[in-house]
């Protein structure tokens, strides 16, 4: 591209896989002008040594931390040590192939701001994971592109490895917890255009993997501390009052019609379940996704619409539980109902935010 190209790769005990991790990045590079930060969290197997060793040849440098700890803010720290215009994040374990960033950089070249090398396009994947741990990774791409809509456009937010032009972060404090610092970028960088590269995600060959459980309550936390950053906190707490007051019309509306209407309280419910999902709408709609009402979303009868059959699956939901806990059960209708309802919220919730309100 003409540019400066800066590589920053966080480093904690990957000594044996310096070498043909910078040997590859070179043979891939080759006209290109580029750099390779490594930003090493104090390892006591010699990673800084070999670095050090690569530097007689390669255009490599590490800042070794003695003070601090994490990926993310490793990133972070490398990033403003990077001398290019373009910075690549990739990590040191050779999961994150050298030769996919050609391909990040014509997409960069082609327009992008920010381009990543994504498992979940055509042509990407996965090689060599279980079952259980490909799960783990779909089900924490759900959870960010539930709670944090910056990163619905991306089908792997969860990639460590991405290319991004500088100025996107350019005067933007990032504060990224654990280790996804792609989606500290997707929320608090600048306007950015996306694109995505297909590439083969595969085991480690070398060192040992720094995954745990520890790294996925910090990616929770992450993605709690961007949801109040942007107050999709706000958001949620705004359609639990909405719901909540949706509650007390449609128990009122199921008391009524059982208790004065002289129908039956499985027939009442119908009634109440319709009536409190309108009741819900018109308050979401000026209320909870008001700042959403002037996008792409439709008229007011066609989010209507979109919201009523949404909330279709919720109310067989809170039907179904209704029947089994008082017909089944034997429990009060009134306190079924209430099981029924904090179900069908959560799916209402999860559902509308992701389409009608998209």
């Amino acid at each position: 591209m003409g540019k400066v190209l800066s590589i920053i790769i966080p480093t904690y005990n990957e000594r044996d896989n310096i070498q043909p991790l910078v040997e590859r990045l070179h043979r891939v590079l080759a006209g290109q002008s580029y750099e390779v930060i490594f930003i090493d969290d104090d390892s006591r197997d010699g990673t800084a040594e070999a670095v050090r060793e690569m530097e007689k040849h390669f255009p490599v440098r590490v800042l070794v931390r003695k003070d601090k700890k994490g990926l993310a803010s490793a990133v972070v720290d490398g990033i403003s040590y990077a001398a290019g215009d373009i910075v690549a994040i990739m990590d040191a374990d050779l999961q994150h192939p050298p030769e996919v960033i050609p391909a990040l950089l014509r997409a960069l070249e082609n327009g992008a701001d920010v381009a990543v090398a994504s498992r979940y396009v055509k042509g990407g994947g996965s090689v060599g994971l279980g079952p259980v741990r490909k799960l783990v990774s779909r089900g924490a791409v759900l959870i960010a592109h539930i709670a944090l809509p910056e990163t619905r456009p991306v089908h792997d937010p969860m990639s460590g490895f991405f290319m991004f032009r500088k100025r996107v972060v350019e005067g933007v404090e990032l504060k990224p917890t654990g280790y996804k610092i792609l989606l500290e970028i997707l929320v608090r960088g600048k306007e950015q255009k996306l694109a995505e590269v297909p590439f083969l995600f595969a085991l480690r060959e070398k060192g040992k993997s720094k995954l745990n459980f520890r790294q996925q309550v910090d990616y929770l936390r992450h993605v709690y501390s961007l949801m109040q950053r942007r107050r999709e906190l706000v958001r949620f707490a705004k359609f639990c009052l909405v719901g909540g007051s949706g509650v007390v019309v449609n128990e009122g509306i199921l008391w009524l019609l059982t208790e004065f209407g002289g129908l039956r309280y499985y027939i009442s419910s119908i009634f109440a379940i319709e009536g409190s999902i309108i009741s819900n709408f018109v308050l979401n709609d000026y209320f909870t996704f008001a700042d959403r009402r002037a996008g792409k979303t439709g008229s007011f009868m066609f989010r209507l619409l979109k919201f009523n059959t949404t909330c279709v699956a919720g109310a067989l939901i809170q039907y179904g539980l209704l029947l089994l806990f008082t017909s089944v059960l034997g429990v009060n209708y009134l306190i079924s109902n209430l099981f029924g309802i904090a179900a069908a919220t959560l799916w209402n919730y999860l559902v509308n935010v992701l389409w009608t309100w998209r």
